[in-house]
């Protein structure tokens, strides 16, 4: 009778997630390495190229217009989405479209920042001899500052010849990283050096996870007979009497000028209770000079000061202008509004 045939050791799956992970691992080391590359040269001779790139921007009058074909044209596009979202207006023209028509949208006050990692497309060509007729600056991103782009541009982004991460050394995986990672850094730069303000930022960014964080103070808070408030003089029972009917927890107190003196709140009652309290005037048992916020303000900020290190976490803040209350947030009012 013949031997059975050896039983199959059963794959547990791990071969696979293994194989995979590795072959993660090298493409980020890849990509990693692409960078790092990046890095260094800017503490070098692409240093001087990027500071003169990032100045022909910021001093040009018309905007900037970031050109790219196949994964390069993908990446332009995302550069130009970020340029225009932190400040600088920006838009995207493929490469290939601009000779059919597209070129009418480029004037001469615009800078032309075109990708390239070879930098010999020949689709470029008629952008590259438009730049030159109309005197339009060009900053070529490309590996090779010799080919036909590095030549025709004003300012050249050399950036380091790096080994793609597909194991043919041909699909643009660490090259497009790398454009896209200073394509970043000019954004950034330009950014800071126009001190552009999260304030500013918002105006861009009305929606999603971003515009929450963006909301001002005023945005959120409550305002008018939904402020708990008592003038000084007040019983301690008619000023309780408002933190129940406000449900906040807290009554502001305000001097005969209309600013505020202090606040109550739950925590005080406690901390003061005894038999006579409710016959007690508000300033009896009121913390004077209580944390505010300003209603122009970023909502963000109403976290940061409801824990500020130096004193008792607080659920609430009256929102004040020159020391008057005109409103009052509570931070269920940042969850609800998806800030936090």
């Amino acid at each position: 009778m013949a031997d059975p045939k050896p039983l199959m050791a059963k794959s547990s799956g791990t071969d696979h997630l293994d194989a995979a992970v590795q072959s993660a691992l090298r493409t980020l080391d890849a990509g990693v390495n692409g960078v790092s590359a990046i890095s260094l040269a800017l503490r070098g001779s692409l240093g001087q190229a990027f500071t003169e790139a990032v100045e022909i921007i910021r001093q040009a009058k018309g905007r900037v217009i970031v050109t790219g074909l196949g994964k390069s044209g993908h990446v332009a596009r995302k550069i130009a989405a970020t340029l225009a979202s932190t400040g600088t207006p920006a838009f995207f023209v493929h490469a290939a479209e601009a000779s059919h028509g597209d070129l009418g949208m480029i004037t001469p006050d615009d800078v032309i920042v075109a990708l390239s990692w070879s930098g010999e497309q020949p689709e470029m060509k008629n952008l590259v001899n438009y730049s030159k007729r109309f005197a339009i600056p060009m900053i070529a991103v490309t590996s090779n500052a010799a080919s036909p782009l590095g030549e025709a541009a004003q300012i050249v982004l050399e950036l380091p010849k790096a080994r793609e991460a597909c194991p043919h050394n041909l699909a643009p995986t660490t090259s497009s990283l790398m454009q896209a990672a200073i394509g970043d850094a000019l954004a950034i730069a330009l950014l800071e050096g126009r001190g552009f303000t999260a304030l500013e930022f918002a105006n861009f960014h009305p929606g999603g996870k971003l515009g929450a964080m963006l909301k001002f103070v005023r945005d959120i808070m409550h305002t008018g007979d939904a402020i708990p408030i008592k003038p000084l003089g007040t019983k301690m029972s008619d000023a309780l009497v408002e933190m129940s009917a406000k449900g906040f927890g807290c009554v502001c107190i305000v001097d005969d000028s209309g600013e505020i003196a202090g606040i109550i709140t739950d925590g005080d009652l406690r901390r003061q209770m005894r038999p006579d309290l409710m016959t007690a005037l508000v300033e009896d048992v009121m913390t004077k000079n209580p944390r505010t916020i300003a209603p122009g303000m970023l909502a963000s900020e109403i976290m940061r000061e409801s824990v500020t290190a130096s004193k008792p976490a607080v659920m609430m803040l009256i929102v004040a202008e020159s020391r008057r209350p005109v409103g009052i947030v509570h931070v269920h009012d940042v969850l609800r509004a998806g800030v936090a």
